[in-house]
């Protein structure tokens, strides 16, 4: 997986776990993608350098502005290419799973005419 994917994917499955949960922490995180506490503990270290979250003393993990931007800006990138996918005939857990990859290689060109699709 490549790195800026990788970055995508862990700030999106923080965004769903504080829906979902509220509090966040790494071993959440670990829990929800099955990884290691070890992986998740290295890119939870990276995500706090880009500036995209900070960890509190409890080991809660928050969102700066940056990061609350770019988790829902991939989220929404993720959740129109899933309905489209649908619309178009795909039955929802290989359209979720397919959003899941197409989402981070889309130009934002095509991802404005599947929004606009999506939207009719």
């Amino acid at each position: 997986m490549k790195y800026r994917e990788s970055q995508e994917m862990y700030l999106e499955t923080i965004l769903l776990l504080k829906n979902t949960k509220g509090v966040v922490r790494s071993i959440d995180v670990a829990t929800e993608l099955n990884y290691s506490r070890p992986s998740v503990s290295r890119a939870v270290s990276l995500l706090v350098k880009n500036g995209y979250i900070t960890v509190e003393k409890t080991g809660e993990i928050n969102f700066t502005e940056q990061g609350k931007a770019r988790a829902e800006q991939i989220f929404e990138r993720h959740h129109i290419i899933t309905e489209v996918l649908v619309k178009l005939g795909a039955d929802r857990v290989t359209a979720e799973d397919d959003a899941c990859r197409i989402e981070h290689v889309i130009s934002d060109n095509l991802m404005a005419v599947l929004k606009d699709f999506n939207n009719k």
